[in-house]
């Protein structure tokens, strides 16, 4: 392998065919491009990327914290990429060349990504034009699956993301009532198409008002927590009606949590962590969301906000960091 870096943030230009740029994190807040040869195992495919999306786990490792170990892998920690295969193993059987792939992989922050053939979702032509991050969309569907929405239901959204916009239109699908939640103005304009009613996230204690005016005094049967920090936990255990159930779809990754475990006894709710670790349940998230596009109830490209070239991947994270107004979700296209 290659290892010849070129300056942080400037992606290398090389006339080596047979080599691609990849990303290496080397230290908090810095992108270096390094070659790398292409080659694939027996059981791998040697995909060629056409997209990558940004994810909010991404961020602590890209601010940087004390028990992360730098430079991270090539690659790392890219892992909502979709592509076409290029070149495939001896042993793989199920996929051919040219056809378009999601990934599952966690080193996609490359022109090309080796990948095993069971981290892997072909892609129908019907998808084709589409950007098709298979990951947080199969997460979408895990979380929609997990959280059991019935029709007539009121359905709580705190957290008007990627994930939280992408909940509003498959709860209304099923024939709930959304509200949704969120501190972001453009999030709320976004939701307002869709959703039954928009609240902004300033004050806890008119949030709750209007919830319960909104319900009648009776709360939501079901609370999706979609943002991983404390005050919306806080926030879904004053508006969850009683028997209701918490999915926690949120990633709570920056410390512990506090939690009113008085009233969630009281209340005698159930708390779903909506997190998958079966490889196969995020395939089959996928194939869900695959199904979703296909029928039009997920728009991917509404949901994907903001567009960056590869040699642009240190601005991006520093956007997906950031999260200002307007955005929702980031993207890495390759050429």
């Amino acid at each position: 392998m290659n290892t010849s870096h070129a300056q942080p943030g400037t992606a290398p230009k090389h006339p080596d065919i047979a080599s691609y740029k990849a990303a290496v994190i080397d230290r908090p807040r810095s992108v270096t491009f390094i070659e790398q040869t292409k080659s694939h195992a027996p059981d791998q495919l040697l995909v060629k990327m056409e997209g990558v999306g940004l994810c909010a786990s991404n961020i602590p490792v890209w601010e940087g914290r004390e028990w992360f170990e730098y430079p991270l892998e090539a690659g790392a920690p890219g892992h909502e990429g979709w592509g076409t295969v290029e070149e495939k193993g001896e042993q793989v059987t199920d996929f051919h060349i040219g056809q378009r792939v999601a990934l599952l992989s966690g080193n996609a922050f490359s022109e090309y990504a080796a990948v095993s053939a069971s981290e892997v979702v072909a892609l129908p032509a019907a998808l084709d034009g589409i950007p098709f991050p298979g990951e947080p969309l199969g997460c979408l569907m895990n979380i929609f699956r997990r959280a059991d929405i019935q029709k007539g239901q009121t359905v709580a959204i705190i957290g008007l993301g990627f994930l939280g916009l992408g909940l509003i239109n498959l709860c209304k699908q099923k024939g709930a009532r959304v509200l949704a939640f969120s501190r972001r103005d453009s999030s709320l304009a976004q939701a307002s198409a869709d959703a039954d009613l928009c609240i902004k996230m300033d004050d806890h204690y008119q949030i709750v008002q209007q919830t319960q005016a909104f319900t009648e005094d009776k709360g939501c049967e079901r609370v999706i927590e979609c943002t991983g920090k404390q005050w919306p936990l806080d926030l879904a255990t004053d508006i969850i009606t009683d028997y209701g159930k918490l999915i926690i779809a949120g990633y709570h990754q920056d410390g512990l949590r506090n939690i009113n475990m008085q009233k969630w006894n009281w209340k005698a709710i159930d708390v779903i962590n909506a997190h998958e670790r079966d490889p196969r349940k995020y395939k089959d998230g996928m194939l869900a969301a695959i199904e979703a596009v296909k029928e039009g109830i997920i728009h991917p490209e509404q949901l994907l906000s903001h567009r960056f070239s590869f040699d642009r991947l240190d601005e991006a994270m520093a956007l997906l960091s950031a999260c200002p107004e307007g955005f929702v979700k980031g993207y890495i296209k390759f050429n």
